[in-house]
């Protein structure tokens, strides 16, 4: 595996601009909150920012669904926080997310159909195939793992900052736990994976499977 099975595995993981994306507009409802103690006015400002992003991506003919799943997510950020008038609650579709990835990848590891393999089999040209290669399979499931335990360790973390209101203590650990988590976790996905070779799928002309 090359530097660009490595950037294929970031990408397909999130991708480094997914985060900026998904980051920066917490961040600015953060401190617009702090200035101006206006959650409404925070939360709009974030949306606004989120909004310019996603233009820029489609202007540099950036691929679309990253621009509009970011755009999406603040939206329903927004939508929460103008309906419930709690400034923590900009956060709680993030705490939903986390949770409902870390069951995804949870359940495809205890099943061994692990969602890095199936992700990434068909971007490094193996597709399923790795489940016929015992070591390959163990791999993927191995950096299932390290993805459940992102998940899980963001909920313990941060589902109790939420639940006390702690605004800025939530903001900070989301911010903490966003990129940085995200760069370890993923450089820990691509040291485990390449340790084994790809599983290249058989010759089909050559395939004498009955």
């Amino acid at each position: 595996m090359n530097h660009e099975d490595r950037d294929k595995i970031v990408q397909a993981l999130g991708g480094k601009k997914g985060l900026f994306d998904s980051g920066i507009p917490s961040i600015v409802f953060l401190v617009v909150f702090n200035l101006r103690d206006d959650v409404k006015e925070a939360a709009l400002v974030a949306l606004a920012l989120s909004a310019i992003l996603g233009v820029f991506r489609l202007l540099r003919k950036e691929k679309v669904q990253s621009a509009v799943n970011g755009v999406v997510g603040v939206l329903i950020c927004y939508l929460l926080v103008r309906s419930t008038g709690k400034a923590e609650d900009f956060y709680l579709p993030g705490l939903f997310i986390n949770a409902g990835y870390g069951a995804l990848y949870l359940i495809t590891n205890l099943a061994g159909w692990p969602i890095i393999g199936l992700v990434l089999g068909p971007l490094l040209g193996e597709d399923t195939h790795w489940r016929k290669v015992p070591e390959r399979k163990r791999a993927y499931q191995r950096a299932g793992w390290l993805w459940v335990g992102l998940f899980l360790l963001r909920i313990a973390v941060q589902l109790p900052l939420y639940l006390g209101g702690y605004i800025n203590a939530l903001g900070i650990a989301r911010l903490i736990m966003g990129y940085p988590l995200f760069i370890a976790v993923a450089w820990g996905t691509w040291l485990i994976i390449k340790q084994v070779p790809v599983a290249k799928k058989p010759d089909i002309a050559g395939d004498t499977t009955p």
